[in-house]
């Protein structure tokens, strides 16, 4: 199944790879290599995460404190958010 980022999420996306670069570029490495294993996990079990909202699921990254928040459509993931976890809850849902 192919998946894709909405434009606001790949946006949520590089900012916190920046801040994770500005903290430490390793540590950067390791939330990218963690948000790969993530959309990987979901491609191959899209259903494996609980739905949070209608029909938008979420998968909680291991070791950082994000959630990735997708739609399973006909033949595509759409990753609508990549949310801090300490962010306020439901700011993503304009986008579905």
């Amino acid at each position: 199944m192919k998946w894709r980022f909405h434009a606001e999420a790949a946006q949520e996306y590089l900012d916190a790879c920046r801040r994770y670069v500005g903290i430490s570029p390793e540590l950067a490495t390791a939330f990218t290599e963690c948000m790969e294993t993530a959309i990987d996990g979901i491609v191959s079990h899209p259903r494996a995460w609980p739905v949070v909202e209608e029909d938008v699921c979420r998968h909680l990254l291991k070791r950082f404190p994000y959630g990735v928040y997708y739609t399973i459509e006909a033949d595509l993931i759409l990753v609508v958010a990549v949310v801090h976890m300490r962010r306020k809850p439901g700011y993503w849902k304009h986008r579905l």
